[in-house]
C-alpha cells in the first residue's frame, strides 16, 4: 500500500450497508480516477491477521461482482479515530461510509456517524442505499446563518469539475435580523464563487414552516436531488450529540439520501490558540 494515496476509503465491517456504499465508490473513483480501499477496525490487534483474510475474500467477491477490486487494510483502534487517521496518512480523496440510518435506533446510527465524520478534516460522503445512478447530477446545498457555510466552496468546484452537477442553494429563512443578515452574506459569498467558477445554480427559499433540518430533507426528495452538502457544526460539543445536532438528523435521513458532509476548519479563538474540535 505503500503508493496507495489519494484512495477512496470505505469503511467495511462485511454489511449490506458497507456494500452499499462500495457501489458509490465504483462510479466515484471513475469520476476522479482513484482506487478504492476497504478499512476493517478490530479492537484488538491480535484479531488482524484473521480479519485480513476475511477482507481480502470480499475483496475478491467485489472484483468479479462489480468489475473493480478494491485494496484492503485492517488497523486496530476506535472507529471514532482510526478511520480518520488511515485517511490523514493515506491523504484520501474522501470517505464513503454506509449507515443504518433512522430504522431502530436513530440516535445511535446518527450520532456515531456525527462522531466520525468530525474526526476528520476529509469530506465524507455517507450512504443507506444503493446508488440509484451513476451520476451527480443535481446537488442541495442548504444555507444558513453559519459561518462555516463559506468553507463549502472548495468542495462545490471539485463536485462541479468532476460530475458537472448543478447546485439548488436552499436558503434557512430567519425571522431573526442578525441571522438573515449572517445568511445573506453566506449567500452573497457563495453565489459570487458559483458565478466566478461558471456553475449552474438556482437560490430557493424554505417555508419556515418546521425545522430547516426537516426542511432540506423534504425539499430533497421532491426535487430529486441526487446528493446533500453540508459542513458540520464548528467545535461541536458532547451535549449536541446528546441533544441531536441537525447534521445527524440529516446524515441519517429517513428518505436514504446521501449527504456529504466536511468537517470546518478549528475557529481561531483568542490569545492565538485554536480550537481542535477533536474528541
Amino acid at each position: 500500500m505503500e503508493n496507495l494515496e489519494r484512495a477512496i476509503i470505505v469503511p467495511w465491517d462485511f454489511s449490506h450497508v458497507a456494500e452499499n456504499a462500495f457501489q458509490h465508490a465504483i462510479y466515484i473513483s471513475k469520476a476522479v480516477k482513484r482506487d478504492i480501499l476497504l478499512l476493517h477496525i478490530v479492537h484488538d490487534k491480535r484479531e488482524e491477521e484473521a480479519k485480513k483474510g476475511e477482507l481480502e475474500s470480499a475483496a475478491e467477491k467485489l472484483g468479479t461482482e462489480y468489475g473493480k477490486k478494491p485494496y484492503v487494510a485492517v488497523t486496530t483502534g476506535s472507529i471514532f479515530h482510526a478511520i480518520g487517521e488511515k485517511a490523514k496518512e493515506l491523504k484520501a480523496e474522501m470517505i464513503i461510509m454506509g449507515t443504518h440510518g433512522v430504522k431502530g435506533a436513530q440516535k445511535l446510527f446518527g450520532s456515531r456517524a456525527l462522531k466520525v465524520v468530525v474526526s476528520s478534516r476529509i469530506p465524507f460522503l455517507v450512504v443507506q442505499g444503493k446508488p440509484t445512478k451513476d451520476k451527480i447530477e443535481t446537488i442541495l446545498l442548504p444555507i444558513d446563518f453559519k459561518r462555516e457555510n463559506k468553507e463549502k466552496a472548495n468542495w462545490i468546484y471539485y463536485l462541479s469539475r468532476n460530475f458537472g452537477s448543478r447546485f439548488i442553494i436552499l436558503k434557512s429563512r430567519a425571522r431573526d435580523k442578525g441571522f438573515r443578515r449572517k445568511i445573506l452574506s453566506n449567500i452573497k459569498y457563495i453565489e459570487t464563487f458559483l458565478k466566478g467558477h461558471d456553475v449552474e445554480y438556482e437560490i430557493m427559499t424554505s417555508t419556515g414552516k418546521q425545522s430547516f433540518k426537516k426542511e432540506i430533507i423534504e425539499f430533497a426528495k421532491v426535487h430529486n436531488v441526487d446528493l446533500i452538502l453540508v459542513m458540520a457544526t464548528r467545535d461541536i460539543r458532547w451535549v449536541d450529540y446528546m441533544l441531536g445536532a441537525p447534521e445527524q438528523y440529516i446524515l441519517a435521513n429517513p428518505e436514504n439520501l446521501p449527504v456529504m458532509c466536511m468537517n470546518p476548519r478549528p475557529a481561531k479563538i483568542e490569545g492565538g490558540f485554536r480550537a481542535t474540535g477533536s474528541r
